[in-house]
């Protein structure tokens, strides 16, 4: 028979083995996210063009200008500790408290508000743009149909997109043939702001193709986190300063970088 003392550590043994498994495996409060899609505000999203332009000539251009976004688990779904350990070893996977992600307001709400976001986003992207080439917005008119993807984060690229199509900087087009990958918001001033989750956009953006990636200048600390190989960030803070940084990028100049 087995001593009082070998019982009680058997015991303490299961109970701490208990524990482990319920702090391993019972779901906690926090979300997966993880690169997201990508499109090519110069090109086409799920079969549709990105920009439709009307009142105005619009150029053949090469390369790519893409939007980059990250994705997260459903909203009902928890991950485990051993879930968060193994995404926390993971440069392509972050974990973040799943209310800073989905707010504890009504989802359906939550959905209206990401898709007014990307509205506004489209409207400041658009007024930017033509500002930038001196163009009226009454003249000139600009559809963007990036169908399932909300938030602000894309403004930056959309600008950029338009300005390409309509003939803005150096002559034949502002990537020089290159993928060129970026994230920031815009405000109707041209002004870059900052967005979240850059670490896992520059993720994305290599994943497909990328060599270059327009960051805005208060993140590039954040943009050097895991920054994949072969990928060349580089900071702006307006609309004016993009063009110009990719005019230089296609003509050999020098740029700034993070």
């Amino acid at each position: 028979m087995t001593t009082p003392r070998a019982r009680a550590l058997t015991l303490c043994g299961v109970l701490v083995a208990a524990l482990v498994a319920v702090a391993v495996f019972v779901p906690l409060p926090y979300t997966l996210t993880l690169p997201g899609v990508t499109a090519d505000t110069l090109g086409e999203y799920h079969g549709r063009p990105v920009l439709t332009i009307t009142g105005a000539p619009v150029r053949p251009v090469d390369g790519q200008l893409r939007m980059v976004t990250i994705s997260a688990t459903n909203q009902d779904e928890r991950i485990s500790l051993w879930d968060a350990l193994r995404a926390w070893a993971d440069p392509k996977k972050a974990v973040r408290p799943t209310d800073t992600v989905y707010p504890k307001s009504d989802p359906v709400k939550s959905e209206q508000v990401v898709a007014q976001q990307m509205t506004e986003s489209q409207d400041s992207a658009t007024l930017a743009a033509l500002s930038y080439l001196h163009l009226s917005p009454d003249q000139v008119k600009v559809k963007i149909d990036l169908d399932d993807i909300g938030g602000p984060s894309a403004g930056q690229m959309l600008a950029l997109g338009i300005v390409d199509r309509l003939g803005g900087g150096t002559a034949g087009g502002l990537t020089g043939g290159r993928t060129i990958a970026g994230t920031g918001t815009i405000d109707d001033e041209g002004n870059v702001g900052a967005v979240g989750g850059v670490p896992l956009k520059t993720q994305a953006a290599a994943r497909d193709g990328a060599t270059v990636f327009l960051v805005p200048k208060g993140e590039c600390s954040d943009a050097k986190v895991n920054t994949p190989k072969g990928l060349r960030l580089v900071p702006v803070s307006t609309l004016a300063e993009s063009v110009s940084v990719l005019d230089a990028l296609r003509s050999g100049g020098s740029v700034p970088a993070c």
